[in-house]
């Protein structure tokens, strides 16, 4: 690997976790646009190496985090529900990555884009 690609590769991977630790969003929102843009990806591309750079052991230590840090007056998040909503996850990824690869490259970055402007439009004006 030429010092340019592992440079690139770092800064995806730390502005992923800076913002996944931060905000909660790394993945989808963060390096996929950046491995595009950065790596020259095509969204099937990037879609699969979110997900496998996504794995448990990256996101537990930073889950863990809120976990034993919880706001004054508030109950740390249920590890039962997490196990749940991660158990649906596996399957409703496969759901999804089967869809994705049937879908044009042209067709799957702009429904990527679409839900992106979407949930930041929500977010800015929720109460």
């Amino acid at each position: 690997m030429n010092p340019t690609l592992i440079v690139s590769l770092i800064v995806i991977g730390l502005l992923a976790g800076i913002l996944s630790g931060f905000m909660g969003v790394g993945g989808g929102v963060i390096m996929i646009p950046l491995m595009v843009l950065f790596l020259g990806y095509s969204q099937h591309q990037a879609q699969g190496l979110s997900l496998a750079v996504l794995a448990v052991p990256v996101t537990f230590l930073a889950a863990y985090t809120y976990y034993v840090s919880p706001l004054e007056g508030e109950a740390p998040f249920s590890w039962k529900f997490g196990i749940v909503i991660a158990l649906s996850f596996v399957v409703g990824g496969l759901i999804g990555s089967k869809f994705a690869v049937a879908i044009p490259q042209n067709v799957l970055r702009k429904s990527f884009a679409v839900i992106l402007v979407i949930a930041a439009v929500k977010m800015f004006f929720a109460k």
